[in-house]
């Protein structure tokens, strides 16, 4: 009798994962379509709007479906906290560093997160990391300055505040995705996105109208980006996201990384004709072999 019981869960959480390889790989492009320059979208009210048009969206649809859309007050803490780290701090950053950046480089960077998450832990755990995985920090970690490299090397200050803003972004995102993984909710999926995206949205909105962004003039392509974002990268991707971290280990999931840079690289090549060149590739082998030690090293 448990084998039926399990296998649904496990197709269902395979099914989740799969979503988070496949739709956050092409989301990168997406961003790069919708604010790159001449697009007519400024980045922090375009991260804004897609955020909040979002949350609305799933609360009807988990309130039709009779799930429970009223969190209590610790839930509500959790949700404000780890919505801000993610939306507000994590991909907001990307939106604006992907103004600059290929979509490629910016996947490649953000691939560090994994890292981020068990240097995060052992600062909060207040435990030194085992041997392997700081061997596989210090490998990811130069690789980073491998693939940041060009940007600094070419002096130019806006190319190296994009690669600054990739990895303050990366850690941010761990920072939310520890949070979720210590603090678990009992929420659906679903609810905990549409808040998270509320906060994090209200965010966002906030840093618009603090720097006077000009209003948006998007072009039709950069609008086909924003749709993009808004179905597949809210409504579905990142729903399934944290489905995912209910049903599989943490470490299961973030699995994504080694999958997202190198189909976001291929498709910044075929639709944007994006490439990646000189110490870019090596510091990508690099990353790619300190995350898998991390795997390695805390299994």
């Amino acid at each position: 009798m448990s084998t039926p019981s399990h296998t649904p869960i496990r197709w269902r959480a395979l099914f989740h994962l799969g979503v988070v390889y496949v739709v956050w790989s092409s989301t990168y492009l997406a961003i790069r379509v919708a604010v790159r320059p001449g697009a007519g979208f400024p980045p922090y009210a375009m991260a804004a709007s897609r955020s909040l048009l979002a949350c609305p969206l799933l609360l009807v649809w988990a309130r039709a479906r009779g799930l429970r859309i009223r969190p209590t007050r610790r839930e509500l803490a959790v949700l404000a906290t780890s919505g801000l780290l993610l939306w507000t701090f994590g991909n907001a950053l990307v939106v604006v560093a992907e103004q600059r950046v290929s979509s490629g480089l910016a996947a490649l960077l953000i691939a560090t997160t994994p890292l981020c998450v068990a240097l995060l832990e052992a600062v909060v755990d207040r435990h030194l990391p085992a041997l392997t995985v700081a061997a596989s920090l210090l490998v990811g970690f130069l690789g980073t300055a491998l693939v940041g490299y060009p940007a600094i090397g070419n002096g130019v200050q806006a190319d190296v505040v994009a690669v600054v803003l990739l990895i303050v972004a990366a850690m941010n995102w761990a920072a939310g995705s520890l949070l979720q993984r210590r603090r678990p909710l009992a929420l659906d999926a679903r609810v905990s996105a549409a808040y998270q995206m509320l906060f994090g949205g209200l965010g966002v909105a906030a840093l618009s109208l603090g720097l006077r962004e000009p209003l948006p003039r998007p072009t039709a392509s950069a609008w086909l980006g924003f749709a993009f974002l808004l179905v597949f990268g809210s409504l579905i991707s990142f729903t399934s996201f944290l489905k995912a971290l209910q049903l599989l280990p943490t470490r299961v999931v973030f699995t994504y990384s080694y999958v997202n840079p190198v189909l976001a690289a291929f498709l910044g090549w075929v639709v944007l004709g994006e490439r990646l060149t000189g110490p870019i590739l090596p510091g990508a082998a690099l990353i790619l072999l300190g995350v898998a030690g991390v795997f390695y090293g805390e299994r």
